[in-house]
This record gives C-alpha cells, sequence and structure tokens, in this order.
C-alpha cells in the first residue's frame, strides 16, 4: 500500500512539473483540453468493521463533451485505492448542470474492483453512482464533495455495496 501511495504521490508531482515546462503559447492552446479531479475521503463509511480512507484521480477530457438533452455529457475514466488496499479503475459518463459558480456532476461508471484486504462486494464488475457538488474558485480549478455507491446489480452472490464521500479538487489543465 505504502509503495502504491509513494508512486501515485510521484506520478502527481511529475504531472505538475512537465505542465510547468509548456510555453505561455502552447499552454493557450491546450488549456482547457483535460480536467483532472483529484479527490480522497472515506470508502464505505456506512459500515463500521470495513471503512477506510481513499484516494483517486478521475480524467475528463473536454475535447469529448457533447451538448444533449441531458445536460452537458462527457466521458470519465478513472482509479482509487484504498487504505485496505482495495481498488477501483473505472470508465463511464457523467453530466454537468452550472448553475452560477456552483456545479451538480451526476455520473455513472462501471469498472473493475479489486478486493485487496478491504471489504468484499461479491464480484469484480462493480457500478459507481455518484453525485457530486463543485464551486468555481477560480477560472480552471473547483473545490467540491462528492458521494457515491458501488454495486455489483446482483451480479455476484451476494451484493453488499458501499458508500463513500470524497472532497474533491478539480484542475483544467
Amino acid at each position: 500500500m505504502r509503495n502504491i501511495i509513494k508512486f501515485l504521490n510521484i506520478l502527481l508531482i511529475l504531472s505538475f512539473l512537465s505542465i510547468q515546462n509548456i510555453s505561455s503559447e502552447e499552454k493557450t492552446i491546450i488549456e482547457k483540453d483535460h480536467e483532472w479531479n483529484f479527490y480522497s475521503g472515506m470508502f464505505d463509511f456506512s459500515d463500521d468493521g470495513k471503512k477506510a480512507s481513499l484516494f483517486g484521480i478521475q480524467h475528463q477530457n473536454e475535447n469529448l463533451t457533447r451538448e444533449s438533452f441531458l445536460g452537458t455529457l462527457s466521458p470519465v475514466t478513472g482509479f482509487m485505492i484504498t487504505a485496505d488496499s482495495a481498488t477501483y479503475a473505472y470508465t463511464g459518463v457523467q453530466a454537468q448542470y452550472k448553475i452560477g459558480k456552483l456545479n451538480i456532476i451526476p455520473s455513472f461508471t462501471p469498472g473493475l474492483y479489486g478486493e485487496g484486504n478491504g471489504k468484499d462486494l461479491g464480484h469484480i464488475i462493480e457500478f459507481k453512482s455518484e453525485v457530486q457538488l463543485s464551486f468555481d474558485i477560480f477560472s480552471n480549478s473547483e473545490l467540491g464533495f462528492s458521494y457515491n455507491h458501488l454495486s455489483n446489480a446482483s451480479l455476484g452472490d451476494k451484493n453488499p455495496g458501499a458508500n463513500s464521500y470524497m472532497f474533491n479538487f478539480l484542475k483544467k489543465f
């Protein structure tokens, strides 16, 4: 677990350093191409026996955003890991609704869950339903709070599910 956290921290630092090396002209061209969501919180907070802290990262490609009758839709891909070495890698879709500086972002992301030393959710395939509230703090940054539920939709013999909350920092690069 510590090696994975070290790796994620190094990856995060290298990402920020590589962005600093981009010229201002290139930055203007790609300024809003990608949004990264860095989040941390509590996995399965409603289960005293299996709750664990979590850390995750999510990517949204702004070039793939589409307007529809359901709102502004875009694909998202992400990865999270808990203190108990449970992992979840996912990809799916999110909608975005803006009300002034407030953003309401529901999402649905199927993915693959690895139990590690954490909670047995009953199947490797899990579905994450999430809602996130965030506030624009700068033109390219947001702070937010999100809540999600993981479930295998009864694909496995058991389906205990997991409820989690996270604090989010979103940055467009």
